[in-house]
């Protein structure tokens, strides 16, 4: 059952010449287990300039922008300057670069997914695209005019994104496997595909079926990416809060060793950890902090379905 969470902001300031403030709103009951949350950011840059940073991998999202628009990369996929931006789900992190604007993100669940898209998750996986241009995406795009129109006020702007999702939404048959599977990921207790279709209660090729549809990857691949992301906002959350930070302090218990944490992080990160670390992280930095503190998960992925916390 859906709960009810007081809405939170959080802001930071940093010595590089931006400011970023961040705020969660609580989708409504209606929407149980549909999205992770509705949320505004405020990036102010100085002297006109721009921030790059890396988004983690995470589930579907759209996204309005007033001021500037970003340019954003997954993989071979890029759009540039696009006011609604739409991705599909991500096994790899998500480049972009931005300047001062005000933003409305709204990340789907894979509830939400059967919910809202018609297209299969696994032909979007790891991809981002203009979302007025894009047919399963087309349709939110009667919320741009309000949700990018810096004189509307945000509390009006949520009210239109609640009125508009409702007017959207319609039932999915696979909607009580999708919530067992989602609860399982999530759950983390289950070290093979057989374990965690024995515990959904399916075959293994429902199994598969079911996450290709609506979480846009194998199981396989889901387990190995939660498992990632546990040790990913681990680490960040201990970097933010303590100015610095270990990767053999926030490995996943399920790793053999280091060298195995390591392999899957350039899978999954492109990169090193050593040299994601050394990135300056301007915006996912503060907002991981703030999504922890204010809404008690630091990442999509590490959201339940129906899981809103208590305010």
């Amino acid at each position: 059952m859906s709960k009810t969470v007081t809405d939170g902001s959080a802001s930071a300031r940093s010595d590089s010449g931006y400011t970023v403030r961040s705020e969660f709103h609580a989708p409504p009951a209606l929407f149980d287990g549909c999205f992770t949350t509705f949320y505004h950011l405020s990036l102010d840059v100085e002297n006109g300039g721009t921030v790059t940073d890396y988004l983690q991998p995470e589930w579907g999202n759209i996204r309005f922008f007033a001021g500037s628009a970003p340019s954003a990369q997954i993989g071979r996929s890029r759009v540039d300057a696009v006011r609604f931006g739409a991705t599909g789900p991500s096994s790899l992190p998500c480049r972009f670069e931005i300047g001062s604007a005000r933003m409305w993100g709204i990340g789907f669940l894979p509830v939400g997914w059967a919910r809202f898209l018609d297209a299969d998750a696994y032909g979007l996986a790891n991809t981002v695209w203009d979302g007025a241009a894009h047919p399963a995406f087309a349709k939110f795009g009667v919320m741009s005019a309000v949700l990018t129109d810096p004189d509307v006020a945000p509390e009006d702007q949520f009210d239109h994104i609640v009125e508009t999702l409702e007017r959207l939404m319609r039932p999915s048959r696979d909607e009580a496997k999708v919530r067992r599977v989602h609860e399982a990921l999530v759950d983390g207790h289950y070290a093979t595909v057989s374990e965690l279709a024995d515990h959904c209660a399916m075959s293994v090729r429902t199994l598969e079926r079911v996450c290709r549809r609506y979480f846009g990857f194998t199981p396989k691949l889901l387990m190995r990416r939660q498992r990632l992301m546990r040790s990913l906002t681990s680490f960040m959350l201990h970097q933010s809060r303590n100015g610095g930070g270990r990767w053999t302090e926030a490995m996943d218990a399920e790793y053999h060793d280091q060298a195995q944490f390591t392999r899957e992080f350039r899978e999954f990160m492109t990169m090193l950890p050593s040299d994601y670390a050394a990135l300056e992280h301007p915006i996912l930095a503060s907002f991981i902090e703030a999504r922890a503190r204010l809404w008690g998960s630091a990442a999509q992925t590490l959201d339940a379905p129906g899981s809103c916390p208590r305010g």
